[in-house]
């Protein structure tokens, strides 16, 4: 075996989807049903989400960011108006704003969460304001209280970006559940997984009907209802719609993933319990934590490299990469990407999305991590801040 055969079997990488036979199992019954497009599973995924997540009403489309769009376009945000959004996020927060004709307006985030706040919201609203996104990022509980004690005397929708969120805590509920509609993500990185797939909630019973028309076309009567008739009624468009569903697959999938959620976070925070025991006494590291207010699924675990540290950013994920292990930068700041470049979005102070993007990275958490590659990572991090190695 080469050096670089030995060292591809021996990769820990950043992120693994726990996907097991019950999962496969699931899909092969949808297959042998004859419906794999949007039909009785995805009826079956939304209601046990939306009982999971304390909401109302769950809507299942195709990913978070069509997810985001159907938020915004229900909760009637267009041209002209203003929507407040982290830049330290992905970029699909943003750009979903500009989908609908709306202009993203950043905000600052906070240094202990990555999160924005009602102190860097109200730095950034504007007259036009009539929408602000607030993100659970990385799984971080965003502390939504106080943003709605400023939102809702100015008649300020509050949309919940979700998408890392799934099985994180705030004040005891799941978030997710206090904004007026949440969007959710269930791409592979994510600790619930339908391969690809998102989420709309809300209590709004209205937001999530039309909702539901949109997602497919707009059409006055739903695929199920079409296929369930052996003479289909006669369908209408009722406004310009999309195509943005989820088929039983995926739901099916997400059903069994939604039954593993609570081991699945169990298990990242025994992870993250480790790293905080053995790193958090290194000189120059920053560990993410669980705020005062909620609790984090982790489903991304990063840490800041500070000035006192030997090594910068770049020179520790070279050095992880060195021994074999994935980690990856933290979150981007989307107003320094090149589609945001040269376009006005607002005059906040961005000075902490700057250094958090500049110098955090992400560690490795999944379910099937096991205490030996744990330990690599931790080896690898503390040598590279100045222990020396015991082999």
């Amino acid at each position: 075996m080469t050096i670089s055969q030995d060292r591809a079997l021996s990769r820990i990488n950043v992120m693994q989807p726990w996907l097991g036979v019950e999962e496969a199992e699931a899909v092969a019954e949808v297959i042998a049903s004859g419906w794999v497009a949007q039909g009785p599973r995805v009826a079956q995924f939304e209601e046990a989400f939306a009982s999971a997540q304390q909401t109302g009403q769950a809507v299942a489309v195709s990913n978070c960011t069509t997810a985001l769009h159907l938020a915004l376009k229900v909760a009637g945000i267009g041209p002209h108006d203003d929507v407040v959004v982290p830049s330290f996020s992905f970029i699909a927060t943003a750009n979903a704003a500009s989908y609908v004709g709306a202009r993203p307006v950043f905000a600052d985030v906070e240094a202990d969460t990555g999160n924005v706040s009602a102190r860097t919201l109200a730095a950034a609203l504007t007259p036009a304001t009539r929408a602000v996104i607030v993100v659970d990022q990385g799984g971080m509980p965003a502390d939504l209280e106080p943003v709605r004690e400023l939102c809702d005397p100015l008649g300020i929708t509050v949309i919940e970006d979700s998408a890392c969120g799934a099985g994180s805590t705030y004040r005891g509920r799941p978030v997710g559940a206090g904004a007026d509609v949440t969007a959710w993500s269930f791409h592979p990185r994510k600790i619930l997984t339908t391969g690809e797939g998102g989420m709309l909630t809300t209590r709004n019973e209205a937001w999530a009907a039309r909702a539901r028309r949109l997602r497919e076309h707009a059409m006055s009567v739903s695929a199920n209802d079409r296929h369930a008739s052996v003479l289909a009624p006669a369908e209408e468009y009722l406004e310009i719609g999309f195509n943005y569903r989820m088929t039983d697959m995926q739901a099916a999938v997400g059903l069994v993933q939604l039954n593993r959620l609570h081991a699945a976070v169990t298990r990242r925070r025994e992870i993250v319990a480790g790293y905080h025991a053995a790193l958090g006494g290194v000189g120059g590291l920053r560990l993410a934590q669980d705020p005062a207010y909620g609790a984090s699924n982790f489903q991304s675990f990063w840490l800041e490299v500070l000035p006192d540290f030997p090594l910068g950013r770049e020179q520790l994920l070279e050095r992880l990469a060195r021994d074999g292990i994935s980690a990856r930068r933290g979150i981007m700041a989307a107003h320094r990407q090149p589609a945001y470049f040269g376009r006005d979005t607002g005059r906040a102070d961005l000075s902490v999305t700057e250094r958090l993007t500049e110098n955090t990275l992400i560690l490795p958490v999944y379910h099937q991590l096991t205490p030996g590659e744990q330990s690599r990572v931790i080896r690898s991090i503390r040598v590279a801040g100045g222990e020396r190695s015991r082999g």
